[in-house]
């Protein structure tokens, strides 16, 4: 079979094609969310007329409805593809979408009586091919064309869904799924999508503490290295969060050999489902596993760190990324040590108490890698700039294990990686250069 996709035939029925469809579209692409983004507009332009023949009154269709607590349908600009109606049915597998009327009137709708409401409705805004399906959280808030798109990995589960961060201006406006058939495919979950308003929060931990009165990073880190220097061994425990990239664990663990310290992570589990969304809520669990944090099973160790306290053999605390008041070791414990250091991106009871806080960065805020639940080691790149002076943890933890151990390490995170790799047997063979875009898949 030869098939010509340039005849003047082809080139006649493809104008036809996208004339029909734009008999009843309404011309309000200065107006719609999906401009830059519209396969309509695109093929229009590569393939359409340069104008239309159509002189009859449009049929007009709702311009605003809520079809649920996510998505806003204008019925006028959707060209009836069903798309959407597929992806819930056969992915998603709720069945809450469908056409309703005949010929120029039909419109889509929801289930009378059941909003559309499940944990997969905003791929459905990926996957319209024009404007009539739009994210209520994107809603009119940029321009498409306007913001910078930084590879990037989700942080709400271990599943750790490849994702585009769009930013403008050191603001981040949305999270929409990057294409990896070895993790999510091209979809990503609602909850995952719309779990970035914390990064901007307005009481986002800024100064370096210590003892309350802000100082600053070389002061805080010579006096925190001159404490654990002179520690004696087996009274320092360390609480790393499994939100931590593996850079960060691995160095964490550095300083936990040198010191003799017990440590640990803190688990996380809620509600999964078949498709996307893991039971672990921790995005880098296998890599506190992997790095030495945590041996055995994830959090067994707290309970062991909280008799160490209270017996007072513990007298040194290092907390990276958790508010261990919720997790066994209340303010009460917290208040016998000598010293607690704490680095997270909110403040929290821990933080309060704490002699020295050392402000960190959202993963959107640096680069590194996790290790989803299924062994993937992907790695994630920065797209906005921190605030204040909170600083990428894998970077003052480099300059601590330095000052504490002697061992000085590759001060990019490239060079972090490799070295990191060469140490911890899961990781032995892996660069960074050779993660690519889509990561590798270890032994666990």
């Amino acid at each position: 079979m030869e098939i010509y996709t340039t005849t003047p035939g082809v080139k006649q029925m493809r104008e036809g094609v996208l004339e029909f469809l734009l008999i009843n579209h309404p011309l309000d692409c200065p107006i719609c969310d999906e401009a830059g983004e519209c396969k309509l507009q695109e093929y229009s332009v590569d393939y359409g007329q340069s104008a239309g023949r159509f002189v009859e009154a449009k049929v007009h269709k709702p311009k605003a409805v809520d079809l649920g607590p996510r998505i806003m349908l204008d019925a006028e600009r959707c060209i009836l593809c069903s798309r959407c109606i597929r992806f819930t049915r056969d992915i998603a597998g709720d069945d809450a979408l469908g056409f309703i009327n005949r010929g120029s009137y039909s419109t889509l709708t929801h289930y009378p009586g059941k909003p559309f409401d499940n944990n997969y409705t905003l791929n459905t805004v990926d996957i319209c091919p024009v404007g009539a399906l739009t994210s209520k959280d994107f809603r009119f808030k940029m321009r498409v064309w306007f913001l910078k798109e930084t590879k990037s990995v989700c942080t709400s589960c271990a599943t750790g869904c490849s994702i585009l961060i769009g930013s403008r201006e050191e603001k981040i406006y949305r999270y929409t799924p990057r294409e990896n058939n070895g993790v999510n495919g091209p979809w990503m979950c609602d909850a995952g999508r719309l779990n970035y308003k914390w990064i901007g929060h307005a009481d986002r931990l800024k100064d370096v503490l210590v003892r309350g009165q802000k100082s600053t990073w070389t002061a805080a880190l010579n006096e925190i290295s001159d404490k654990l220097k002179k520690t004696p061994a087996g009274s320092v425990a360390v609480v790393a969060s499994a939100r931590q990239t593996n850079e960060e664990l691995w160095l964490l663990g550095k300083l936990k050999s040198k010191l003799g310290a017990v440590s640990d992570s803190v688990a996380r589990f809620g509600e999964g489902d078949k498709l996307l969304v893991s039971a672990d809520k921790n995005p880098n669990t296998n890599g506190a596993r992997l790095t030495g944090i945590c041996f055995t099973e994830i959090g067994t160790n707290l309970p062991q760190i909280a008799n160490g306290i209270s017996s007072g053999k513990i007298k040194t605390l290092i907390v990276f990324g958790e508010d261990v008041t919720k997790h066994g070791i209340g303010a009460d414990l917290l208040g016998k040590l000598e010293t607690l250091i704490v680095s997270d991106i909110l403040p929290n009871a821990t933080t309060k108490l704490a002699h020295y806080v050392l402000p960190g960065c959202a993963h959107a805020e640096k680069r590194g890698t996790f290790t989803n639940t299924k062994g993937r080691v992907q790695k994630f790149m920065k797209a906005v700039e921190a605030p204040g002076d909170a600083r990428a943890e894998w970077e003052f933890l480099h300059d601590l294990v330095h000052n504490v151990t002697g061992q000085n390490g590759f001060v990019t995170i490239e060079g972090l990686f490799n070295q990191m790799a060469e140490d911890v047997s899961a990781f032995n063979g892996l660069t960074w250069q050779a993660l690519g875009d889509t990561g590798v898949t270890v032994q666990i």
